[in-house]
């Protein structure tokens, strides 16, 4: 019976090694992925400007078996990870999507933990080393007097730490909707027309660019003042849905952004579920670029054929 005993330990032992080095080994795999999807991704051109929807941390949560306030504090310091990610790959402009209008349908409970999270977040941007270091511009796009007023001082703080940078820029939309985004714009040009600052028949798409969130920064006329960019070139969302749900609309919709949709839930996305979604963007882009060449070509040869059945 003793020496029973001792096989199943030595067994168990055995598997508990094999599983360990078959750990080690998947590691050493996917880092070797990750570096060489790395290097293939910065050989071509990146998207300037990559908006992302952070769903899941609630079925995360139900996943794994904690309280829901857990689950959104490891996607918390999933986001902070992402944002270093985006730029230090190259991406000049990130937009988060971190609290809807529809978020305020929640329970009371949950609406007060979220905002002192919130709160927390916002406080350790406007004092972490990473932000200053990579020169960070951050502002806050929603409808933001929603807000309690601890997360409302704790995004003017982090706005007025980060004013004077322009090498990157992280919007944080908060007590946001797509749709008033768009209704807001309309308002302030009606006001412009109304004060005789603008004319009606001036009025075009880049006009309603121009007075989205993303252009409302503080002392600047527009966007392009700042050096921020309107459009959405890449969006990502997470936690297997394949919706857009009220973010960006104007800004994704207008300019053939690529969507790009995967399984993780929030706290699990990793660093190579970014660089896939960069290297989904550029296959796309690189596929608009060949049938643009393509047609070219094609209208080429149809003007020199008519040309020459001119000539007979």
């Amino acid at each position: 019976m003793e020496v029973k005993t001792r096989n199943e330990r030595t067994r168990a032992f055995a598997l508990r090694k094999t599983a360990g080095v078959c750990s080690r080994v998947r590691g050493m795999a996917y880092a070797e992925y990750e570096k060489l999807l790395e290097e293939e991704i910065l050989a071509r051109s990146l998207p300037e400007h990559v908006a992302i929807i952070m769903d899941g941390n609630r079925r995360y949560a139900r996943k794994i078996g904690v309280s829901i306030e857990e689950g959104y504090n490891y996607g918390a310091g999933i986001t902070e990870r992402v944002i270093e990610w985006c730029f230090d790959i190259g991406v000049k402009q990130l937009t988060l999507y971190t609290f809807s209008i529809e978020n305020f349908c929640r329970t009371e409970d949950e609406k007060a933990k979220l905002f002192e999270l919130l709160r927390a977040e916002f406080e350790k941007l406007s004092v972490d080393e990473r932000t200053h270091k990579n020169e960070v511009r951050v502002k806050a796009i929603g409808n933001v007097n929603l807000l309690p007023e601890s997360v409302k001082e704790a995004l003017r703080n982090v706005e007025h730490a980060t004013e004077r940078y322009n090498k990157f820029k992280l919007f944080i939309a908060v007590a946001y909707s797509g749709r008033m985004e768009i209704v807001d714009a309309v308002r302030i040009i009606a006001d412009r027309v109304k004060r005789g600052l603008l004319s009606p028949g001036d009025i075009d798409e880049g006009t309603i660019s121009k007075h989205l969130y993303v252009s409302e920064i503080e002392g600047e006329e527009d966007a392009s003042d700042s050096g921020a960019k309107t459009s959405v070139d890449l969006i990502i969302r997470t936690g297997g849905e394949m919706r857009l749900s009220n973010f960006v609309p104007w800004q994704t919709l207008g300019n053939e952004c690529v969507a790009y949709f995967c399984a993780p839930f929030w706290p699990e996305f990793r660093r190579v579920d970014l660089l896939r979604a960069i290297r989904t963007y550029q296959e796309r882009e690189e596929e608009k670029r060949k049938s643009s060449a393509s047609r070219v070509l094609q209208l080429t040869r149809l003007l020199e054929q008519r040309q020459r059945e001119k000539s007979l």
